[in-house]
């Protein structure tokens, strides 16, 4: 083996996972270590509950995303969504829609697709997709999900063309599934500016993804079910120690598959927000008690998809 280490090493690449965990010199461009984000936020009601919860308990949230889409808010509900996190400095990240799980393919429903079933299938729905992204950035959206490697190259090329502003953050979903140090710096490569990892991978994989990429690292601490549904709150220092820059991220277990969402499961997420506040307050007391030195960034920090008030529709 010592042949392939090397050559992985001479391409700028970790020889094997990282068991030693060295520490991450890399930070946000404000010098934080580490961000919080809470997703599976689907739609204003869920947003405001969420932010009531987060100020009557003094957390700080960094970025919120959603799962349900672009394409299931309308415009109007868009537009609250953003003078919420706007007025907060708070990065508001929605998926892009439609994708193969809201198609009439049959592959994202079967045992062995359910890996890759959320990518576009065939040049029409990356062209719905791109649509998405146009209509969100209109209404000021910043930052959107993707989960396929074609529509991460077109944003990419769509903010070279002026279809998107330079600074619209695109996070990549936990569901594209690269998994060792070369495939996330190919995400990299593609235009993700932050990149959500698969959640069972172990510190010393987890550290040489880090030891290859520049980009935030987006983790799961707690996991839903449908990914795995583990519960890795001990770990949040050595996370934020090994892998910053990156975005500790608070899901839900026991989490009823609420996607796609819509007022008839609105009472449902809601109660699912607040929990899921209740695991990040938690989350926070062990950086306080393993980790009180761990640097984190203020509202509105750099980097940040913090989305803007427009009058265009």
């Amino acid at each position: 083996m010592k042949e392939s280490r090397e050559f992985l090493r001479k391409l700028g690449y970790p020889g094997g996972d990282l068991y030693n965990l060295p520490d991450s010199a890399k930070r946000f461009p404000d010098g934080a270590q580490y961000r919080i984000e809470l997703p599976s936020i689907e739609g204003p009601k869920a947003l405001e509950a969420t932010l009531e919860e987060t100020e009557h308990n003094g957390l700080l949230v960094h970025r919120v995303s959603q799962g349900s889409g672009i394409m299931l808010l309308s415009d109007n509900e868009i537009r609250s969504m953003i003078a919420m996190c706007a007025g907060r400095g708070m990065e508001l990240s929605l998926f892009v829609g439609p994708r193969g799980t809201w198609d009439i393919s049959a592959q994202p429903f079967t045992p062995a697709g359910k890996a890759s079933g959320i990518r576009h299938e065939g040049a029409d729905q990356l062209v719905y997709a791109m649509e998405d992204l146009k209509r969100g950035a209109r209404l000021g959206l910043r930052s959107a999900l993707v989960g396929d490697e074609g529509l991460l190259l077109l944003t990419r090329e769509m903010k070279q063309a002026g279809l998107l502003p330079v600074d619209f953050v695109i996070k990549c979903s936990v569901q594209m599934m690269a998994s060792n140090p070369v495939s996330v710096k190919l995400m990299q490569e593609l235009g993700a500016d932050t990149y959500n990892v698969p959640t069972a991978l172990t510190l010393p994989k987890l550290a040489a993804i880090r030891a290859a990429i520049d980009i935030p690292i987006d983790l799961y601490v707690e996991v839903p079910d449908n990914f795995g549904g583990f519960i890795r709150l001990y770990e949040i220092a050595e996370f934020i120690r090994v892998l910053s820059p990156v975005y500790i991220k608070f899901g839900l277990r026991n989490h009823p598959d609420v996607y796609p969402s819509g007022k008839h499961l609105e009472a449902v997420n809601i109660a699912l927000c607040k929990e899921r506040v209740h695991r990040a307050l938690l989350g926070m007391q062990m950086i306080e008690k393993y980790y009180p030195e761990a640097v984190t960034s203020g509202p509105g920090a750099a980097g940040l998809g913090i989305p803007v008030h427009t009058t265009l529709s």
